[in-house]
């Protein structure tokens, strides 16, 4: 059983990898070649403009992102990939709650990546996922994702994992700041806005703004405050993404929620660039305080933490990122996660 028959189940919104935001799509693909070049049987159910080293399946041809969230586009990928359930040794669903509770219908074992948070409607509607489908093993991406619903079947703690060749790192100090995230409260646009102010330093936003809500928080808490060097740059792509985490600062990540994990920061080390983040969600799991980044209990003292951040050696953020969060850990750790999940399925 060393060549394992793996099925990955992608979130059907958006192409793997991402052009623009899609943060779990870059960690399926990630995840995708990584199983490939391990030597594995990978097919991915994913829309049909993904590039992948794996099988590509497919429902819809182009990626249906002015359908996000419709119950009926969801279901008609995930039972696709059920389907042919019986030809693989393992399915691997990372594209929601919907399909986790279809898992519990097949004799495949399945497991299922919890991208999100679980406070709130999802830890209940995982809660009686887990009641009807509980052979569906699920994973975590940090420990502090679990606090909400310690009990759920959790089988493992598999942080992300970023592919280094796509973030050189760019050993300088840059004269601005840099927010990247969604145009949400949660994440803290206006939070970083108000950094910018205090200090007096430029700052580059950039993220996503296509939902109602995410205009209607731009429109009140982003756009007034565009002037004296705040600029918003949009939804970039990826090699904008990259020059702008190459040439700042600092990345601030000043979130107000129980962040599952947060790419940005990882995606930020990487490049050199250290993290000044406020203590929530997964955060210290992510930054190693001094060394990678500088982690705060409240926003308001990022303007002092500026200093301390100035001290980091951009390399030992590059060095922490590649120790920690390197693909091939990730891959080992899934594969793992696979193996035990069909000695379970046998045991039954």
């Amino acid at each position: 059983m060393d060549r394992l028959r793996i099925a990955i189940l992608a979130p059907v919104w958006f192409a793997v990898p991402p052009i623009g935001y899609g943060g779990i799509e870059w960690i399926v693909s990630l995840l995708a070649d990584g199983l490939v070049d391990a030597g594995h049987d990978v097919t991915l159910f994913a829309s049909g403009d993904s590039k992948t080293k794996a099988k590509l399946s497919s429902v819809f041809d182009v990626a249906p992102s002015l359908l996000i969230g419709q119950a009926e586009t969801e279901l008609r990928h995930a039972l696709a990939c059920f389907a042919r359930a019986d030809e693989f040794d393992v399915v691997h669903d990372h594209s929601g709650p919907p399909a986790a509770a279809v898992g519990g219908a097949v004799a495949t074992p399945v497991v299922h990546t919890v991208h999100g948070p679980l406070d709130g409607v999802a830890g209940e509607l995982y809660e009686r996922i887990a009641r009807v489908a509980p052979d569906v093993g699920l994973i975590s991406i940090s420990l502090n994702q679990r606090k909400p619903k310690p009990d759920l079947p959790w089988v493992a703690n598999i942080p992300n994992a970023l592919d280094f060749s796509l973030y050189p790192c760019k050993p300088h100090r840059g004269d601005y700041l840099l927010f990247l995230g969604r145009m949400s409260a949660d994440k803290g646009a206006h939070r970083a806005i108000a950094v910018a102010m205090e200090t007096g330093i430029p700052l580059k936003l950039a993220g996503k703004r296509n939902e109602p809500q995410e205009h209607d928080y731009f429109a009140e808490y982003v756009e007034p405050h565009l002037v004296d060097g705040i600029e918003y740059l949009g939804e970039v792509t990826h090699g904008q993404k990259v020059e702008l985490l190459q040439n700042a600062r600092a990345t601030l990540f000043p979130i107000e929620w129980e962040e599952p994990f947060g790419l940005v920061m990882i995606e930020s080390m990487a490049c050199g660039t250290p993290v000044i983040a406020t203590r929530r969600g997964a955060v210290p799991e992510v930054i190693e305080h001094g060394r990678s980044g500088i982690v705060v209990e409240d926003y308001r003292e990022m303007p002092a933490a500026l200093e301390a951040a100035d001290g980091i050696d951009p390399w030992e953020c590059r060095h922490f990122v590649e120790e920690r969060f390197a693909p091939e850990r990730m891959v080992g750790e899934y594969v793992d996660v696979y193996r035990d999940a069909i000695k379970r399925s046998r045991s039954r």
